[in-house]
């Protein structure tokens, strides 16, 4: 008997990966060869493929000597961006225009006399960028980090685009009970991100085993998942049909399959049409 499997209303490629893809192989088509600040989506797959036409990733603007550089789609400080133009290096930018949003309202945060607050990770390159964009800046990953928050003063919070609003909520309210003067929140969660989220949870209760195709680095993928597990234990993340364990589906019936924002259709259209072929009976 054959899987039943219904995949997620939205999933897969959002515009921002979507753009930064294009502008990269646009150029790639033009120069041959360019250099990516960073991974320039967070699928192993889609940066190799990249990487046979030419496309190079590096970590540091020091390792670029001359050439094209693209900012990929979780953008990069503003001192990044500024060493790179002193170098003459040509720059193409394909930042997230959500991403641009967060950067350039922590900024203005700053500029106003507001201690900045990133609720995200800081370890994640959308983070990290935000981060360079103003001087006074704290980012709270969780409750754990409430710590490092000043006893008073002007707060101005933003949140890492990709987070659940969840999450956000939940550390808002959090950073509410410590001492401040002035608290000013403004929502740069990503309204795709949002609703890739509500459909994937609103499929998890429904199915015997739910499935997150993404890479493993991918912050949204990661979160999806998370959100996932919590209301159906049976979720599994991973970045493709390789991957697979049949195992796992011994007296599953109906599954889900739900995609992060950079993970490529050929990917969710490959693991589906496998999973749907299966038969428990074969294991």
């Amino acid at each position: 008997m054959s899987m039943e499997v219904i995949v997620a209303k939205k999933c897969g490629f959002c515009h921002g990966v979507e753009n930064a893809i294009k502008m990269a192989e646009k150029r790639l088509a033009e120069k041959g060869s360019i250099y990516s600040l960073g991974p320039i989506i967070h699928n192993k797959d889609v940066v190799e493929q990249l990487a046979v036409k030419g496309l190079k990733t590096v970590e540091s603007v020091d390792e670029v000597k001359s050439g094209t550089v693209i900012i990929r789609s979780h953008g990069a400080a503003p001192n990044e961006i500024e060493k790179l133009k002193a170098k003459g290096i040509s720059i193409v930018d394909a930042t997230c225009v959500l991403v641009k949003r967060v950067q350039k309202i922590a900024a203005e945060l700053g500029d106003q006399g507001y201690t900045v607050v990133i609720i995200g990770d800081k370890n994640h390159p959308e983070v990290k960028a935000v981060v360079g964009c103003a001087k006074n800046v704290i980012v709270i990953g969780d409750e754990s980090d409430l710590h490092k928050l000043p006893q008073e003063g002007k707060l101005g919070i933003v949140c890492q685009t990709t987070q659940s609003l969840e999450h956000f909520s939940r550390l808002l309210f959090a950073i509410t009970k410590h001492g401040f003067t002035e608290l000013k929140a403004i929502n740069t969660l990503c309204k795709e991100a949002i609703k890739r989220q509500e459909a994937a949870v609103e499929l998890c209760k429904k199915v015997d085993i739910m499935f997150v195709l993404g890479g493993l680095e991918s912050a949204n993928t990661h979160k999806l998942a998370e959100l996932c597990k919590k209301y159906n234990p049976q979720t599994f993340h991973l970045q493709n049909w390789n991957e697979f364990d049949k195992s796992i589906l011994s007296g599953k019936k109906v599954a889900g399959v739900t995609a992060g924002a950079s993970t490529p259709q050929r990917v969710i259209s490959e693991f589906v049409e496998n999973l749907a072929a299966f038969d428990e009976s074969k294991l």
